[in-house]
Order: C-alpha cells, then structure tokens, then sequence
C-alpha cells in the first residue's frame, strides 16, 4: 500500500503543478501583445494542459486504489469532504481547457487581473485538501 500512496502522492504533485502554472500562462497570455510571445505562450499552454491531463489520470487512479485498499465502502466523512475538492480541481482543470481554445482563437475577453484571481482558486482547494487529509477533522 506505501507504493501505491508513494505513486498518489508523486502524480499529485506533478498534476498540481501543471494546474497551479498553466493560469499563470493565461496571465501572461491575457497581458501580452506581441503576436510571437503569444504563439510561445500558447504552446507551452496547450502542452502543458495535455501533459498536466495524462498526470490527473494517474493521480485519480492511484487515489481510487488507495481508497478502496484503505477504506473500500466505509469511507470516513472527511474522505468524502476531501473528494469534494478533488472534484472542484478536476473540474478547474478540465475549465482551462475551453478557456485556452478561446486564447488559441484570440476570443479572450478577460483581463490579466481576471487570471490573477483564477489563479489561485487552486491553491485554496489544495490547501483544503491538505488540511482534511492531516488533520482530518471529522
């Protein structure tokens, strides 16, 4: 089982990486003028959110053993809080995809400022996450 949370842990840290950079591209993205740092930009954005998505499925899947090796259908009640944020950042993650076509299409209508505050919305959920995982509170 210590592989099998070895390989969690390891995946997280790497998708959240990708979740926590790729808004901060869309900063960048959402501020910048010159047409070829744009198309630098947008590459580096569209690889990342591909390399980011394979790294979520690996984190998804090495949680899902985890749980069921751990817990199977008894799942305590701060499980089912920390599966909630889990939910809301894969959510987050598969909503910067839409927002990165729009980047690819030139149709962003939101400011830099606008993607400042999206993106630390992530670092919340982790921290939520983190906490309920530690200290689990109930």
């Amino acid at each position: 089982m210590l592989w099998i949370k070895a390989l969690h842990i390891f995946f997280v840290i790497c998708w959240m990486s990708g979740v926590f950079y790729l808004p901060r591209i869309f900063v960048n993205l959402a501020a910048e003028t010159d047409k070829a740092t744009t198309a630098r930009l947008l590459v580096m954005a569209r690889k990342l959110y591909r390399f980011s998505m394979w790294l979520s499925v690996f984190a998804v899947v090495f949680g899902a053993i985890l749980v069921w090796m751990q817990y199977g259908a008894q799942m305590p009640h701060w499980l089912h809080a920390k599966l909630f944020f889990v939910v809301l950042v894969i959510g987050y993650h598969h909503a910067c995809g839409p927002i990165l076509k729009k980047f690819e299409k030139g149709v962003n209508t939101r400011s830099h400022k606008w993607f400042r505050v999206f993106n630390e919305l992530p670092v919340f959920m982790l921290l939520a996450i983190v906490l309920l995982v530690v200290v689990k509170p109930f």
